[in-house]
């Protein structure tokens, strides 16, 4: 009977990123297998040690904060938007006026405080009162993003993480109402060459909160998402103008851009770093 590897074996294989079309063969027997598990596991351990000792001799800084800096240099420096940094702890009524109450299905994904007080699962609230703030100060165009931690109770498959890493930007009163889809598409091509990403597809999709989107997509990983307005929401947050925005998640970027397979290896981690696995 045809052997595959043991979950044991399997679950090792993929902390040291071995692709799916090896983690899917078959063996003759056991012995084949064992032998076969043996060698693939000291050759991947290898390629992983060399990674970290990159990293501490050469690189010095792991692929995620690296593609923050990518991103942060070509937004401050060629598109003319402002870093802000805000609260990481949001309350409940913040949440209800995205819609995201009791009823919500991200409502469940919440890590809460307290009754009134939870971990901010998104940027948007923050920036949506930021943005409202600056327009009546400066009275032109506001281009602003943040980069920073957002908290889901997600489930733990390869794409997701408890902790991730967030980078929205939003342009308000800066396009003219009927042009927002194609500012979008320029900003969202224009990010992937700040990147070094080609392998991607923009596709217009459906949200729960924002309606149409216009999706950043690389292979089965959806690495962005952009809305615009005029939106229903605008009204709860005194929004009156068009605005564009797009929100990156960054540990997806740098598992596209890595090759790996799993989030995991990319994300804030005491078992990974720089796609590397420490305990090889």
């Amino acid at each position: 009977m045809e052997e595959k590897f043991t979950v044991t074996q399997r679950q090792r294989l993929v902390e040291l990123n071995a692709s799916e079309d090896l983690l899917d063969l078959f063996f003759e027997d056991a012995g084949q297998r064992d032998s076969f598990f043996r060698k693939e596991e000291t050759a991947l351990a290898r390629v992983n040690k060399e990674k970290i000792i990159n990293l501490m001799g050469t690189k010095h800084k792991p692929l995620l904060c690296d593609v923050e800096d990518r991103m942060i240099t070509w937004l401050t420096e060629t598109e003319d938007f402002t870093q802000v940094a805000t609260p990481i702890i949001i309350s409940s009524g913040m949440l209800e006026k995205m819609t995201i109450t009791a009823e919500h299905p991200l409502a469940a994904q919440v890590f809460w405080l307290d009754a009134k007080k939870c971990l901010r699962p998104m940027l948007a609230p923050n920036l949506y009162e930021m943005m409202r703030d600056l327009h009546k100060v400066v009275k032109q165009p506001v281009r602003i993003f943040e980069c920073g931690p957002c908290f889901r109770k997600e489930t733990q498959g390869a794409h997701h993480m408890n902790e991730f890493t967030m980078l929205n930007m939003v342009e308000l009163a800066g396009v003219e109402d009927g042009g927002q889809m194609e500012r979008l598409t320029k900003l969202a091509h224009a990010a992937m060459k700040a990147v070094g990403l080609d392998n991607y597809e923009l596709e217009i999709t459906e949200s729960e909160v924002y309606g149409e989107t216009l999706d950043i997509v690389c292979g089965d990983i959806e690495i962005a998402s952009g809305a615009y307005g005029p939106h229903p929401l605008d009204g709860k947050w005194g929004i009156f103008d068009t605005w564009v925005g797009i929100g990156f998640g960054m540990e997806r970027i740098a598992m596209a851009m890595g090759g790996y397979q799993t989030i995991k290896r990319v994300g804030r981690s005491l078992a990974y770093l720089d796609g590397a696995r420490l305990n090889v």
